[in-house]
């Protein structure tokens, strides 16, 4: 079912728009005129991913600050398993209580190798310029451009073609797209190793290809930033867009600790249970920490495809408990709750979830990834683990479990260490990223039209 709710006319009546109850008077800028932004998203509720967290808050921030925001985002069928329709995830009945938002829901299909996201039907099913011809928006930003394109899929599904960019080359509208994920890691995961080792000689040619169809590709990680601008990404610049609500997110939610008659300390991951996520590898730390700590617990918050195969060998452990997914106060509780946050994946890109759980003030233990060495630092909030070394990773987790003034100091200096990355604050330098690109955009235009009036 789709859902067309923009005006049939680029309508820019902002001085007559009272504002919205939900925005603060200290957030509106009174020297800025409100911008209308079109939002493309690959990735939205109910599909459980930190990207589709990432593009609510976005979009819900900058509907508060009284921008104009139109978000296009997958369409949830009857191709999916029943209980993704049933997230109780923030979602679109939040955002349409603002007066400034509107929305349509693209044609999707599952992805090919993970049935529980959505990959965008081609182009000849949907138009994304007809749909920017409607809006007339100031500047167009594409979340996770390569996936909705197809690339996730190696162009088996997706899109089709770059996204927003017919319509910037006919109007000369700012096009910008936003790096969540590490595409290549992705598809290693997924391929294995031979037939990656095949097509890797092309993939900077890929990146290439749909980089520079974009005015600005953003990354929030710098190590990110570095691998992908050696594989030709163009236009690329660092952005710190991913961050953290330190207010949702901190050590007072301990109040909502869903297992409070339960005092083993707790090692947990919240994540999808995924090839790429590296959950496995807990799975062979465990006993290595247990050997030690004999009663420490694990918690698997998450689902994915490879449940059944997780479930089925932690069985043999008493101590790990799959809880599956989790929501709201609770899903709070469990990282206020949680005495170290355990990640092994080696594909993260600036982790959603590692800064939540930072935020709660819970130490983090992560493999050493791009970005995990932007939110760890050894020592201090947590410690880096050797990539793919269970017994590296289970000597860490040990390390702050066997010495508790060690582990104080930590939890104290997790919440410290991700301040700065705090979502308002990350936001705002989004926000003035967008103001310069649409005042640079403008400034050409007018250039170019001095010239042609004085040629003429």
């Amino acid at each position: 079912m789709k859902t067309t709710l923009f005006p049939p006319t680029p309508v820019r009546a902002y001085c007559n728009t009272p504002p919205h109850p939900h925005t603060p008077v200290f957030t509106r800028k009174m020297n800025k005129q409100p911008l209308r932004i079109a939002v493309f998203t690959g990735l939205y509720a109910p599909f459980l991913t930190g990207v589709s967290v990432a593009v609510h808050q976005r979009v819900r921030w900058l509907l508060q600050q009284g921008h104009e925001v139109f978000l296009i985002h997958p369409q949830i069928n009857h191709q999916y398993p029943k209980n993704v329709g049933k997230r109780p995830m923030a979602g679109l009945s939040e955002l349409q209580s603002f007066p400034n938002f509107s929305h349509y829901a693209f044609p999707t299909q599952p992805l090919i190798f993970y049935k529980s996201l959505p990959q965008p039907l081609n182009y000849r099913h949907w138009s994304d310029t007809d749909l920017l011809k409607g809006f007339g928006p100031d500047i167009v930003v594409v979340e996770e451009a390569a996936q909705m394109r197809g690339i996730y899929s190696l162009f088996l599904q997706g899109y089709g073609r770059p996204i927003a960019v017919e319509y910037a080359k006919q109007t000369g509208t700012p096009t910008i797209s936003l790096f969540h994920t590490d595409i290549v890691a992705y598809i290693q995961y997924y391929l294995g190793n031979q037939i990656f080792s095949l097509i890797r000689p092309i993939i900077p040619t890929l990146i290439k290809q749909f980089s520079e169809a974009y005015d600005a590709s953003f990354f929030s990680s710098r190590e990110q930033l570095a691998k992908y601008t050696q594989m030709k990404c163009q236009r690329s610049e660092y952005l710190p867009y991913q961050g953290v609500d330190c207010q949702k997110f901190n050590p007072a939610n301990i109040s909502y600790n869903p297992i409070p008659n339960d005092h083993r300390p707790t090692l947990l991951f919240v994540g999808r249970i995924t090839p790429e996520k590296n959950v496995m590898q807990l799975l062979d730390a465990y006993p290595i920490i247990a050997a030690k700590i004999p009663d420490v617990h694990l918690v698997i918050v998450g689902s994915g495809p490879m449940d059944e195969e997780f479930r089925r060998r932690a069985e043999k452990f008493s101590g790990i408990t799959v809880w599956g997914e989790s929501h709201g106060t609770e899903l709070l509780g469990w990282f206020a709750r949680a005495d170290v946050f355990v990640n092994p994946s080696v594909t993260e890109n600036f982790c959603t979830t590692n800064n939540e759980a930072l935020a709660s003030g819970t130490p983090v233990v992560a493999a050493l990834a791009p970005s995990t060495a932007e939110q760890v630092s050894p020592g201090s909030n947590g410690f880096l683990a050797e990539p793919n070394n269970p017994t590296d990773f289970a000597n860490k987790v040990i390390a702050i479990l066997e010495n508790p003034a060690l582990k104080k100091e930590m939890s104290q200096q997790a919440r410290l260490s991700i301040l700065e990355f705090d979502w308002s604050t990350c936001m705002e330098k989004f926000e003035n990223k967008l103001y310069e690109i649409v005042q640079a955009r403008s400034a050409k235009k007018l250039t170019l039209g001095d010239i042609r009036e004085h040629k003429n």
